[in-house]
């Protein structure tokens, strides 16, 4: 072996060393008997270096997982042998191998086991038992690859093909049949040789049973020696976590409910005689969550078992059942309350399904009724945040906090469903006596509190957030507690957590304050000063930002009375922030977004005549036209790339602030009907010159692009003068990205004011292709995948723009540039559809061509055009079904082909018989199409119903024509001609 490059399998080795090792190992894959050469070191045990033994059982494996049917039988022998020689040496060892090595020696002994067990090595594990005895080294190594061979053939997370899948299965009923009683015994034998002596050995071995139990006879495992070897581990510290795993998947194996039920009845009796149901007394939380998870299985188990017995009509077994599970809810809800997280967490599968039983129950006993408040208590203590709990840096612990919460939150859902009268009494009963005294109670109490009343809306739930109409007793509780919560004045609490939830609360129940509108005043200073937007938490300012423009937008009815207040409220915070001066604003610009969403949906809703509306839509904006100015003047000055950086922020900024107030306006409240037009066209002269400065193109490109957008909604016709001049600074210089953003502007005018734009787009029709196909022709590295992503998504952008103005009723836009520029086009789209393996271009090209062919298709279109038809579109259309990357398996393909198939149900409309005729007589006879073959298309061509052509080109036609595609490219005479548009456009 090439000893330099073995140097670098050191994870401590230089990168030289290292890239050497890997060609090495890339070579000896390649290489038909360097496996030959690794075997032989591992078998004589030649190198000492570890890294060097895991190196050739790479090898190994390769050759076993992807080479071995090349292998003559004498070589398939010699890795058989290499590995027992290997199995034997560790017998002797003074050290065991690392366990990195031992797994990968497993690995490779279970894929060899999977390819030769069912041939020609059926005593696999009575050769491997052979060697090791009952050595702890070699049971050890047994031991892993049972797992490894168990990974190879149950795990679901390994993705199978279905002929591995099959085999997998036949591998286990040959196990089952032939030596899994073996395989059973000798665990027996491991487990009970070394549960005293050997904790790491009977703790694998306890894996094992653990990992098997599910495919292999139960009754080998669930059976007395076993079980009763089993209880004797949970009293064993060291063995006990493990033996409650194994006894969990025991438990979880599926069987007749009646045997179910026995089963975990006669287990629950051993493990309550011998104390373990006594939580209180045990202290360690590790094996408490392991057996809170085993107490969840047995739980879970005799709830599907009492599901099954209903199900079959067996009431009396049914009944027993769920007389098992009651004796276990003190159990689970011992668990449930404990104060470790970890434990409680693993017993809520079983609580939830308990619960999900009693909803079904028509009338509940006293004791469940008992219960189901008991699981309420424990939901509602459970979810109070610890003292630890780190509020402004949360990490890992603080996230599986919350992820538990979520669980509990489903717990209180499923507790409204069984009992909403006792939910609702049971949260008034705690919001009420923890709001009248909540200056002196501890923050997670007050927010648990409000917290409840949150989750309510959820757990109860009515249509369009009507809590406070319909059922009066309810609407009345939580009239009372939202009623407490804006008056206690529990807003002031000094904690981020209370603060956030009294405003979360606020706008969850924002229909309280149409019946109470009052309140809306001591609400709106709430979030308005020091407990809100200007709190000392730049995390409680944030959410509050987005939570107020939500509670405005909700009641902006209610709102009119306070609308300038609330304006020269938060005049200070719509500042914008330029980067030289310094001070740290209050709110991040995502979020002053929300501020200005907020100021214009004030102003928009509000009952101002237009005038007044005008005047303070122009106090809003006019402060960030006269800052763009300055900055942007700053910014063609300046030297400094980062200053350059941060001003172009700041313009942005500006322009999506202006853009932001415009989300407010809608079909009852137009721009023009508010007054407003007149700023917002300001703001466009404003912004427009931005699209001219050479520094910081992209940003700014963007800013005013996405504002371009907003106006032509917004302002409709009134933008349309402002459309050729921004059109035009946006094509110079242009990237891919560029135009991929730009071209969705022009479709979105395109659309929208059709013949309307028609001389606009006749002007910049061709200057857009140009730089299209500029920036397509660029050449560029033959690996940068970026770059051809950008080109083919810019390809799909060009494709979708001649969709929108063919689509709209604007082909004379096209027909209107030229006879040349025309065909140079049509050709474009025509290479779209064929010469490209991208279905989504392809399935746009032919949406294209029918629409022409409808459009230009018939006795008076255009001179030229049904020649353009026959040489060119009825070709396309059979060419690109016939490419090897027209894949049928791929969803798009099929919608590219089912336009491809609109496309000739459309010539044919349009050319009637004539069609028919050119494609019996000329066309499908040139490719040497059968004429039967040719006989069934045109029938199936003229069927009335499209539906009937699709399927017949998607199934018979498509499949007995794969030898066309030669003779069909010979035929496509614009092949040659489609690289001319995207090779040599004319300016």
């Amino acid at each position: 072996m090439d000893e330099q490059a073995l140097l670098g399998l050191n994870p401590n080795a230089d990168s030289d060393f290292r890239q050497r090792a890997l060609a090495y190992f890339e070579q000896l894959k390649i290489s038909p008997d360097a496996w030959q050469v690794c075997a032989e070191a591992l078998a004589q045990r030649t190198y000492s270096d570890d890294h060097v033994k895991f190196f050739c059982f790479q090898v190994l494996e390769h050759q076993v997982k992807y080479k071995y049917s090349e292998l003559t039988t004498v070589q398939q022998q010699l890795i058989r042998e290499t590995l027992i020689s290997w199995l034997q040496a560790q017998m002797l060892n003074p050290q065991p191998e690392k366990t990195f090595i031992r797994n990968k020696a497993a690995q490779v002994f279970a894929l060899l086991f999977v390819t030769e067990y069912l041939t020609k090595w059926p005593k696999f594990f009575f050769d491997i038992l052979s060697v090791v005895d009952l050595n702890p080294r070699g049971v050890d190594l047994y031991l892993r690859i049972l797992m490894a061979i168990d990974s190879e053939l149950v795990d679901r997370d390994v993705v199978h093909t279905s002929e591995e899948a099959r085999r997998n299965t036949l591998i286990k009923d040959t196990m089952r049949e032939q030596c899994i009683p073996n395989l059973v015994e000798s665990w027996y034998q491991i487990l009970q040789n070394y549960q005293f002596t050997n904790s790491e050995v009977t703790c694998q071995c306890l894996e094992v049973v653990g990992a098997y139990v599910s495919w292999i006879d139960l009754s080998l495992i669930a059976n007395d020696r076993f079980i009763n070897m089993l209880l004797g581990h949970m009293s064993i510290e060291v063995l006990r976590e493990e033996a409650c795993d194994c006894l969990f998947e025991v438990v979880n194996k599926g069987m007749d409910p009646v045997d179910k039920m026995k089963l975990v009845e006669s287990l629950c009796q051993v493990l309550q005689s011998a104390g373990f149901f006594s939580i209180d007394q045990e202290e360690d939380v590790d094996f408490l969550a392991r057996f809170s998870k085993l107490v969840n299985g047995m739980g879970q188990s005799l709830i599907v078992s009492w599901s099954k017995l209903i199900k079959n009509g067996d009431i009396k077994n049914a009944q027993e059942a769920l007389q098992a599970i009651e004796t276990k809810v003190a159990l689970m809800l011992q668990l449930l309350i404990h104060e470790d997280d970890d434990i409680s967490s693993n017993i809520i599968g079983f609580c939830y399904d308990y619960l999900h039983i009693l909803k079904q129950l028509t009338v509940l006993s006293d004791q469940q009724k008992a219960n189901v408040e008991a699981i309420m208590l424990a939901v509602m203590k459970k979810l109070t945040y610890d003292e630890e709990y780190n509020f402004e840096n949360e990490g890992e612990d603080e996230a599986m906090f919350v992820e538990y919460r979520k669980q509990l939150k489903l717990l209180l859902d499923r507790l409204a469903q069984v009992s909403p009268e006792l939910l609702l009494a049971s949260v008034r009963r705690v919001f009420s006596s923890t709001l009248q005294n909540w200056q002196t109670t501890r923050f997670m109490e007050v927010e648990v509190a409000i917290r409840l009343l949150y989750m309510l809306a959820e757990a109860l739930p009515v249509s369009h957030g009507a809590h406070f109409s319909g059922d009066v007793s309810k609407a009345s509780a939580l009239q009372d507690m939202m009623r407490t919560l804006v008056t206690s004045g529990v807003s002031s609490y000094q904690h981020t957590s209370v603060t956030l939830e009294f405003f979360e609360t606020v706008v969850r129940y924002e229909k309280f304050f149409t019946v109470e509108p009052q309140h809306i005043p001591c609400v709106l200073m709430a979030f308005l000063d020091h407990r809100g937007l200007r709190h000392s938490s730049a995390k409680v300012r944030s959410r509050t930002a987005y939570l107020f423009s939500r509670f405005v937008k909700s009641l902006n009815k209610q709102m009119n009375p306070f609308i300038e207040d609330i304006l020269n409220r938060i005049q200070d915070l719509l500042e914008l922030s330029p980067p030289e001066n310094g001070h740290q604003s209050l709110l991040s610009s995502d979020d002053q977004l929300f501020i200005y969403e907020t100021a214009g949906v004030l102003i928009v809703n509000s009952e101002y005549p237009a005038e007044r509306k005008q005047a303070l839509m122009r106090n809003l904006l006019t402060p960030l036209m006269e800052k763009f100015k300055i900055l942007l003047e700053k910014l063609m000055l300046a030297q400094d790339e980062e200053r350059q950086a941060s001003l172009a922020d700041c313009l942005n900024h500006a322009v999506g602030f202006a853009s932001r107030t415009s989300k407010a306006f809608s079909n009852k409240q137009t721009v023009k009907q508010c007054g407003c037009s007149e700023v917002y066209l300001d703001c466009l002269q404003t912004f427009l010159p931005a699209l001219s400065c050479p520094l910081q193109k992209d940003i700014l490109r963007s800013g005013v692009r996405t504002f371009l957008h907003r106006m032509i909604i917004c302002l409709e016709e009134e933008v349309l003068p402002f459309i050729p001049s921004a059109s035009e600074h946006m094509l110079k210089d242009c990237e891919a990205k560029d135009l991929q953003e730009f071209i969705p502007l022009i479709n979105q005018i395109t659309a929208k004011f059709k013949i309307q734009v028609s001389p606009f787009l006749q002007q910049m029709f061709m200057p857009l292709l140009h730089a299209i196909f500029e920036v397509l022709l660029r050449p560029a590295e033959e690996n940068d995948q970026s770059a051809a992503l950008e080109k083919q998504m810019l390809r799909r952008s060009y494709f979708a723009f001649l969709q929108t103005v063919t689509g709209s009723g604007m082909s004379e836009v096209i027909a209107n540039q030229g006879a040349e520029n025309v065909e140079r086009v049509l050709v474009t789209v025509i290479q779209g559809a064929v010469e490209y393996p991208d279905p989504i271009a392809q399935k746009t090209c032919f949406i294209i061509l029918s629409k022409l062919v409808e459009l230009w298709g018939g006795k008076d279109g255009p001179v030229g055009f049904a020649d353009f038809v026959y040489k060119h579109i009825v070709p396309a259309c059979f060419l690109a079904p016939l490419k090897q990357t027209f894949d049928l398996a791929d969803a798009q393909t099929v919608l590219a082909l089912s336009e491809c198939a609109v496309t000739l149900k459309t010539i044919h409309l349009k050319r009637g018989p004539e069609c028919v005729q050119y494609l019996q007589q000329e066309y499908l006879p040139s490719l040497q199409v059968a004429p039967e073959i040719i006989q069934e298309f045109c029938q199936a061509l003229q069927q009335p119903d499209a539906k009937v052509f699709k399927n017949y080109l998607k199934t018979e036609f498509h499949c007995c024509c794969p030898g066309w595609s030669a003779v069909a490219r010979s035929r496509l005479t614009t092949t040659s001609a489609s690289q001319v548009f995207f090779q040599r456009a004319k300016p």
